[in-house]
Order: C-alpha cells, then sequence, then structure tokens
C-alpha cells in the first residue's frame, strides 16, 4: 500500500486527497474520475489525470524508464472508457441531432459537417463554438473556441445571436431552479464573455492553412481551456489553389494526421466543413462530400446536411459507436435547433429564416 504522498501530485491535489481521506493508493482502486471530482471539488481533467499517474506509476511502468528501456504510453480499455466521460460532449441545442451523435460532438474526435451551400454548415459551427462555452453547472464544457475561417463567411453579428440565445436559456434554467451556483454561473455568462474566448483566424488559402496548423498546437498549448477547433471549410483552398491532384493528396493526409494527433493530445472536437462535389455515373449522378474518397477516413465522425425540399435533414453518415440515422433540424433566428411539431415547416433562409445567408433558387435541389 504505497502511501499518496510519494506520487508526483502536484501539492493542491495532495492535501485534497488526504482530507478526503484518500491516504493509499489502494483507496483510489475503485473510485471513476467522476466520483473523485465531486469528492475534491477538482475538474474531471485533474480527477482522471490524477487516477492514471496513481494507476501508472503502481504498475510499475516508471521503473521501466528508470533503466532506459523505450516506453511506449499504455492504456487499459476502462482509462479510455473514463477518459471519453470525463471529456464529455458539445450540445448542438438541436436535441435530435445530440442524440444520434450519442450525446454531442464528442471532445477529443474528428467531426466532419458536409453540406451543400446555405444548408447550414456554418451555423452549426458557429452553434458549437458558442455551445462549448456554457458552463459546467448547466452541462457544458466551461471552455474556450478556435475558428479557423478559409471562406470568410464567420458573420460577428451571427454569432452574437446564436450567444445571445444561449445566455438567455441558461438564465431561465437558473431562474426556474433557483440552484445558487447556477444563477452565480448565469451572471458571469454574458455575450461579451462568449465573444472574447473566441479565437479568430482568417487564412486565404492551403498555405496559410498549413501554416495555421503547424502553430495551432503551441498555439493550444498556450491555451488549454480549448475545447473545439472548426475549420470552415477544409475543402476551398485546397480545390481552388492547388491543381496538382497528387500534391492535394499528400497535404491533406498530413494535415489530417495533425488534426487527430491535437484532438488527442491537447483533448479538443475538431470540426471540418466540407463542400459537396457531383459524382458521375454511367445511369446517374449524385452529390457526395469533397476532396476524395481517401479523404473520408481523416473524419472519426461525418455527418452530411442536406435538403430535401424545403426541409434540412442531418445524416449521420460514419460515427463508430453510432448507427446511421437522419433526424429533421432548421435554422432559426437563434441559431441551430429542433424542428417543433407545431412548428410550420422550416424555409430556405431566402425567406426570412435566416437574412444573414444568400437566397436559396430551386435549381440547387438537382445540384
Amino acid at each position: 500500500q504505497r502511501d499518496l504522498g510519494s506520487f508526483p501530485l502536484p501539492p493542491g491535489i495532495r492535501i485534497k486527497l488526504i482530507s478526503c481521506g484518500f491516504q493509499s493508493a489502494e483507496d483510489l482502486s475503485g473510485i471513476r474520475a467522476t466520483q473523485l471530482s465531486k469528492e475534491l471539488g477538482i475538474s474531471k481533467e485533474e480527477a482522471l489525470e490524477v487516477l492514471q499517474i496513481v494507476r501508472r506509476e503502481a504498475s510499475g511502468e516508471e521503473s521501466q524508464r528508470s533503466v532506459g528501456l523505450p516506453s511506449v504510453r499504455k492504456y487499459t480499455a476502462l482509462e479510455l472508457l473514463e477518459q471519453e466521460h470525463a471529456q464529455g460532449s458539445i450540445i448542438t441545442f438541436c436535441s435530435a441531432l445530440d442524440e444520434i451523435l450519442g450525446g454531442g460532438v464528442p471532445i477529443g474526435k474528428i467531426v466532419e459537417i458536409c453540406g451543400a451551400p446555405g444548408v447550414g454548415k456554418t451555423q452549426l459551427s458557429i452553434q458549437l463554438v458558442v455551445d462549448t462555452q456554457i458552463p459546467e453547472c448547466f452541462g457544458g464544457l466551461d471552455g474556450e473556441s478556435v475558428y479557423i475561417d478559409t471562406e470568410g463567411s464567420f458573420i460577428v453579428d451571427r454569432v452574437m445571436d446564436v450567444a445571445h440565445a444561449a445566455v438567455q436559456h441558461c438564465r431561465l434554467i437558473a431562474e426556474a431552479g433557483q440552484d445558487e451556483v447556477q444563477l452565480e454561473a448565469a451572471q458571469a455568462f454574458c455575450v461579451s464573455s462568449i465573444l472574447s474566448r473566441i479565437y479568430y483566424f482568417r487564412c486565404h488559402d492551403y498555405v496559410e492553412l498549413l501554416a495555421q496548423s503547424h502553430l495551432l498546437a503551441d498555439f493550444l498549448a498556450e491555451h488549454p481551456k480549448v475545447r473545439i477547433v472548426v475549420i470552415d471549410s477544409i475543402a476551398f483552398p485546397f480545390r481552388h489553389n492547388l491543381e496538382d491532384l497528387s500534391l492535394r493528396t499528400r497535404l491533406l493526409n498530413g494535415l489530417a494526421q495533425q488534426l487527430i494527433g491535437m484532438a488527442n493530445d491537447h483533448s479538443v472536437a475538431v470540426v471540418l466543413t466540407n463542400q459537396m462535389t457531383t459524382r458521375f455515373g454511367q445511369v446517374h449522378s449524385t452529390l457526395v462530400p469533397a476532396l476524395g474518397e481517401s479523404w473520408g477516413h481523416a473524419a472519426t465522425i461525418r455527418l452530411i446536411l442536406r435538403w430535401e425540399g424545403k426541409l434540412r435533414f442531418a445524416s449521420l453518415y460514419k460515427s463508430p459507436s453510432q448507427k446511421e440515422a437522419t433526424v429533421p433540424y432548421q435554422i432559426t433566428s437563434v441559431g441551430f435547433r429542433d424542428v417543433q411539431p407545431s412548428d410550420p415547416p422550416p424555409t430556405s433562409p431566402g425567406n426570412g429564416d435566416n437574412p444573414r445567408k444568400r437566397p436559396r433558387r430551386e435549381d440547387e435541389d438537382g445540384q
């Protein structure tokens, strides 16, 4: 029974462990990260790190390093499960979409959002960078966001609309429950604080995008509260400024590896928007995500947004843990939302649904 005081833990955490009655490594053997975070009053990530340090030290991995042998960082399946639960997900404010995603956009994964122009890819991206900042007492992550814009479609006025709706939502919950912690958090959660925690980068071509991706790891290390990185869109700079297809494939594969490592190392959700292109067959043509089939392996989760007449639908096309499913959604003045049974059918942006997006022509249905 090794004493917890001998483990390489921060002094503050060590004091909290001892004051809560945890004396040895055996005392932590059957406890989960969520339970430990509540008992010590620390975040889930800190609790998970404590458990991993204790288990790694107790299993003798540190002694392997001391004799100079090569060491590979190993996890058990239980540790990976606890890590995913501790990291959480980012809600979309569309409960139907959250349900088919398994609770929202997961942290530590690459999520690709594909769709035709005007269907809502940027709207969903803006919703996510705002929702990432919802305080933990309301079920959020209380994080920060990075938005990399390659198309110039990031509109601050629209972000303010979505942020204002999120603030009002949290304040209504706090006032209804009369919880002191929620009331205090709701007062601090405001539009200006949301805007100040969205870090915006504008990339005009694929060279700037690749350069920014190289610098992003250091930026995330300096801003550990960032929980989402959005690239809107991944396709635009590579489709319009790069004619060498073999070079494009190599650059995209390298970028994909960087983003995967970034998602794992810094515990962030990486959300990529992608355009659609037409694949011509012998009998008929179909719309498919751009950048080719090899790029399709880069994302852990692929979501395809599409029109059916004047209705919008989101289809979960690829996921390692959830089955394929399709749900309706709508873009309202306050953001990305469910289609309510009592609501009239959602209309296209050109009919007043979202005046900041260009009007959608009927001939786009056949693209």
